[in-house]
């Protein structure tokens, strides 16, 4: 009787092991075709604004795709695509140990995609040739939307992107705007001497600043607030000004400065950028010595703000 519960117990533990394993496939595939569809929409979106308003309007953007339009302005028969994988293999080299294989591979098969966009699909498809500034403000809105799908699958496009990951990983309070800004600066100069225009660089400044203000819009924009933290003497009166007047929480805690060595209470509200000036003149209108430290909120969670499962 032993053994034959054991057998049976065992017999269940293998249909519950290969049950498992189906639902762990099937999470997988899901995962994979969810990013596969990110990467065309997002490819589609990025080669749109760099081929169809970049390239023929004689400027660079930033990242590697910037410098492939560079090498491709030495090398015209040589495609973009082509050119930015080519330019891409020393910069994986260099951020494999960063990255991680399955981030690598997925990134890696964004990058092909985007590739192939530009080297085999977009050459068909009729170029903008209006205003130049039209050109770079639509260039880096269509392709900061590009980029963002992909960003928001965990992962990028190649390129700079592999720098600009691999930098926050080790400082993730850096957004990923303002690292592509800051590593793109001097793509973009480059541009101006190649092209033999300042207006190159200044088209492509428009178009990076563009791309950045629509890539964190869109990964942080939808939950973005402030964080505003007040030191006074009036705590409790301030807290309540605040929940009966803006409608928002207060965390209170009490705190001793440091050099005067007299207790105050520390307040902490999240609220939304709107409601920030509001708050601001509220806790002066009840205490004019107050110290207000007002930073900005990326992403803010729960009551009265995202949902914490999206």
């Amino acid at each position: 009787m032993n053994i034959a519960m054991v057998l049976y117990g065992l017999s269940l533990d293998r249909k519950g092991q290969e049950t498992v394993k189906k639902l762990k496939k099937s999470v997988c595939i899901e995962e994979w075709g969810k990013d596969l569809l990110a990467d065309v929409a997002g490819a589609t979106l990025f080669s749109a604004g760099v081929y169809s308003f970049a390239v023929n309007a004689d400027f660079a953007p930033g990242g590697i795709t910037g410098l492939a339009i560079l090498a491709h302005h030495f090398l015209p028969s040589l495609p973009i695509g082509t050119l930015t994988v080519l330019l891409n293999i020393p910069v994986i080299i260099l951020c494999y140990a960063y990255l991680g294989k399955k981030y690598l591979l997925k990134s890696i098969i964004a990058m092909g995609i985007v590739a192939f966009m530009l080297d085999v699909v977009f050459p068909h498809v009729p170029a903008y040739h209006g205003d130049p500034l039209l050109a770079a403000l639509f260039a880096g809105l269509i392709s900061g939307t590009g980029l963002s799908l992909i960003y928001m699958r965990g992962y990028c496009s190649g390129g700079s992107d592999f720098l600009i990951m691999a930098i926050r990983k080790k400082l993730p309070h850096l957004s990923v705007g303002s690292i592509t800004l800051l590593i793109d600066g001097s793509i973009i100069l480059a541009g101006g001497f190649v092209f033999g225009r300042v207006d190159a660089v200044l088209q492509g400044i428009v178009m990076t600043a563009a791309s950045t203000v629509m890539i964190d819009k869109i990964l942080y924009g939808t939950g973005s607030g402030k964080r505003i933290t007040v030191i006074t003497d009036k705590g409790q009166e301030v807290a309540d000004a605040i929940g009966k007047q803006i409608g928002r929480g207060v965390t209170m805690m009490q705190v001793t400065g440091a050099y005067s060595g007299l207790p105050h209470t520390m307040l902490l509200c999240a609220c939304s950028n709107a409601e920030g000036y509001r708050v601001k003149k509220l806790v002066y209108s009840i205490d004019e010595k107050a110290l207000i430290m007002i930073s900005p909120n990326d992403e803010v969670y729960g009551l009265g703000f995202k949902n914490p499962e999206e």
